[in-house]
């Protein structure tokens, strides 16, 4: 299933790229996700920046046909090897478990509301694999709701995050 999901900053690439950089933002996302346990490591910046975002949330609300494979917790590990100041490549995966995303994400400028605004489009997309026979494909969906959220909520506290509230 491919999956595609923009974030839109008032700020420019640069700030998102500090921001994106800045463990204590990653962090800042982990909690406002209601994570359970979390470990951040933000290695360089720009080309060759890694990520790495290792947190376990409450399976609340799954189905109870994807809760039979994910059971009562989910861990989720997110790595991002950046290529460049505006992309990098992207993995999401549920370690023992059968679902990953692998894409990308990209920052790139575009005009804000008046011409003295910068804004700019993170852009994470790529495709969701679920390798479970008869379920796979609503599971995959599952995923991509899951996900969806998430970055709602990232994009949240990014928002608040470039407004100076850190």
């Amino acid at each position: 299933m491919t999956f595609s999901h923009e974030l839109t900053y008032d700020a420019s690439p640069e700030q998102v790229l500090d921001m994106l950089a800045d463990p204590a933002f990653r962090e800042r996302v982990c909690d406002s996700l209601h994570v359970l346990r979390k470990q951040v490591t933000v290695e360089g910046r720009g080309a060759g920046m890694r990520v790495v975002v290792d947190q376990t949330q409450r399976a609340d609300g799954v189905p109870s046909f994807a809760r039979a494979v994910v059971g009562d917790e989910i861990r989720i590990l997110r790595q991002e090897s950046w290529d460049g100041p505006t992309r990098g490549r992207l993995s999401v995966s549920i370690p023992g478990k059968p679902g990953t995303l692998d894409g990308t994400v990209s920052l790139a400028a575009t005009a804000g509301p008046t011409a003295q605004t910068a804004q700019t489009v993170q852009t994470v997309a790529g495709r969701i694999r679920v390798k479970v026979p008869l379920v796979g494909g609503r599971l995959e969906g599952l995923v991509a709701d899951l996900m969806h959220a998430a970055l709602r909520v990232e994009e949240r506290v990014g928002r608040d995050w470039l407004r100076g509230g850190h």
